[in-house]
């Protein structure tokens, strides 16, 4: 055997990953007892509509029931996920579908259905009423939930994020790592007059962020924003953003931003830190150092690291083939 082939290869230990046809293929319809691959309607009904129906999928009404995974999402964010991942995408484009705000790279688009925004309160208040441990969503934050505390991350934020968020980011933050968000902190943040009335200015830790109002009955709380946090307070120009349940505004994580007093009510929304390793493996954004890492548990940070194991843990690839 030549000394080529008999050569040693280091070791290198990375984060896992799933693949994308995760949330596309393999998808188990129990009523039906088959497994299908859903792209989108038309690909769907060509190849499964004969077969369902001999199945007993006998109406229009039930099959439109099986197609009803993504419902609890706003039409017009599957269109524009259909937009954003068509051949003709582009952000000229992309900006005659969502509302952009004062030129400073905000954006606004419907998310969730306000039928899924009342039964996701409802599931929020549920937990926040059980004995069960709660953390604070972050060091600003007093009430809401971390969604990891309930296990809502791989279900849900993660697919929000890959299939339906990030065709959006691509296009409109390409150089803020739009294209590249590999993990996120998702939480739930509340106001009340007994509770948290505002947020003071700040930025997140998080390349891109979104916030989806989901109700309930409130009076003000608007959110302001500045610019980025590089400029210094004294130029900062704001503009001033109501709420509109259902919707979400997609920011740049380094955008000064904070939220007015309600007088009012009680006001939920949704919040996803979205994060690229590749960015801030190069600079913390919250030091502005290169980052220093601590081993934890989850998503951290988004942080990642490769570890090259010493030489005397090589591996001959031989005994491997």
């Amino acid at each position: 055997m030549s000394a080529e082939r008999r050569r040693q290869t280091r070791v290198r230990e990375e984060t896992f990953h799933c693949c994308a046809c995760f949330y596309t293929d393999n998808i188990f319809l129990e009523d039906y007892h088959m497994h299908v691959r859903f792209q989108d309607e038309q690909q769907f009904r060509r190849d499964y509509e004969g077969i369902l129906r001999r199945r007993g999928c006998r109406s229009e009404e039930h099959f439109k029931s099986i197609l009803s995974k993504d419902s609890f999402l706003a039409p017009e964010l599957l269109e524009l996920v259909r937009f954003c991942t068509s051949k003709e995408a582009d952000l000229e484009g992309m900006l005659n579908q969502i509302q952009s705000i004062a030129d400073k790279r905000i954006y606004r688009f419907p998310v969730f259905s306000d039928e899924f925004c009342r039964l996701f309160i409802e599931e929020m208040e549920h937990f926040e009423q059980s004995e069960l441990p709660k953390g604070r969503p972050n060091s600003m934050n007093n009430y809401g939930v971390l969604l990891n505390e309930l296990g809502f991350d791989e279900w849900f934020i993660a697919p929000l994020r890959e299939k339906y968020l990030q065709p959006v980011t691509s296009i409109l933050y390409p150089d803020c790592g739009g294209k590249y968000l590999d993990s996120h902190k998702a939480f739930v943040v509340k106001y009340s007059l007994s509770e948290d009335l505002d947020l003071s200015s700040h930025y997140d830790n998080a390349e891109i962020t979104i916030n989806v109002s989901l109700g309930k009955e409130f009076a003000e709380g608007n959110l302001y924003f500045g610019d980025m946090r590089q400029v210094p307070a004294n130029e900062r120009s704001y503009v001033e953003i109501e709420h509109v349940v259902g919707q979400g505004l997609l920011h740049r994580g380094e955008h000064i931003h904070g939220a007015l007093p309600i007088t009012s009510g009680e006001r939920w929304n949704l919040i996803v830190w979205m994060r690229s390793a590749a960015v801030r493996n190069q600079l913390c954004p919250m030091c502005n150092k290169t980052p220093q890492l601590v081993e934890t548990l989850g998503y951290g940070d988004g942080f990642t690291q490769t570890r090259t194991l010493p030489s005397s843990e090589t591996v001959d690839v031989c005994a491997l083939i």
